[in-house]
């Protein structure tokens, strides 16, 4: 489903503001994988989001989807298969457009801004009924009257309306109080689960990266240095987790939010 095959990149070369972010990174994953990915500020997650999501082109290397070379394709372009959803619960959505307009462009209905079909909307009151918000009542209510934890509820089920190769989970959960954080979780592994959808998450939990999905990688400095699945990976606890951190970066794991975090 996804094959990042040895690209690398350094961004400002030769200038004093040089910064190489990736060096030979290769990842492969399975259809319907849920990766859980972990490593502290700076190690190079949301980066390599951003090179699958086409916000950059590698100096070197490629990049397949779904069996499809997208190393050189526009990101707008990588869009349509590629689902994303961000820490900012005010980004996946478009505030002074109602619920329902939000759905309709995410669904790609035709004529949506005014010539919206019954169907179409009988259909995004019974995606939005899952969601147990009370979001179908409010269907014609700009999105931006909407709490964070609703308005992210909202995004993850725009980014999965028209279900994606792949979907990408940058801490979508972190701006959120851990009641709404944990209901929104639960809502993402229910849509992933019924979609079957390739999956990588980011997340600054490590009882969380090893308790979702069946796979967990850590990185640190823009390369992974651990990556773990199966029965290895069921027997894990938070100590391996940074003992195994320890092994693979040679230096100890020194993220207060990640170690506060268990």
């Amino acid at each position: 489903m996804l094959n990042i095959s040895h690209i690398s990149k350094t961004f400002n070369p030769g200038t004093v503001n040089e910064k190489r972010v990736f060096t030979d990174l290769s990842l492969h994953l399975d259809p319907g994988d849920f990766v859980t990915i972990i490593g502290s500020n700076g190690a190079g997650k949301s980066t390599l989001f951003n090179a699958i999501a086409g916000d950059f082109i590698p100096d070197s290397g490629s990049i397949e989807v779904n069996g499809r070379d997208v190393t050189f394709t526009p990101s707008y372009q990588r869009a349509k298969h590629i689902g994303r959803l961000f820490q900012d619960p005010m980004r996946g959505t478009a505030p002074h457009m109602t619920i329902e307009e939000n759905l309709a462009m995410a669904a790609g209905s035709g004529g949506w801004f005014s010539h919206m079909s019954r169907s179409d909307r009988e259909r995004f009151r019974e995606k939005l009924s899952q969601l147990n918000m009370g979001l179908e009542d409010r269907m014609r209510q700009p999105v931006g009257l909407l709490s964070g934890g609703q308005r992210q509820a909202l995004s993850l089920l725009m980014s999965t309306m028209n279900p994606p190769w792949l979907l990408l989970l940058d801490e979508h959960t972190a701006a959120l109080d851990p009641a709404t954080a944990e209901k929104v979780l639960e809502l993402t592994q229910k849509v992933v689960a019924e979609g079957k959808i390739t999956t990588l998450m980011v997340t600054h939990n490590m009882r969380q990266a090893l308790d979702l999905g069946n796979r967990t990688l850590m990185m640190d400095n823009g390369g992974i240095v651990l990556d773990v699945k199966g029965e290895q990976r069921g027997k894990m606890t938070v100590n391996d987790l940074l003992t195994q951190f320890k092994v693979g970066a040679g230096k100890n794991l020194d993220n207060d939010r990640l170690l506060l975090s268990e």
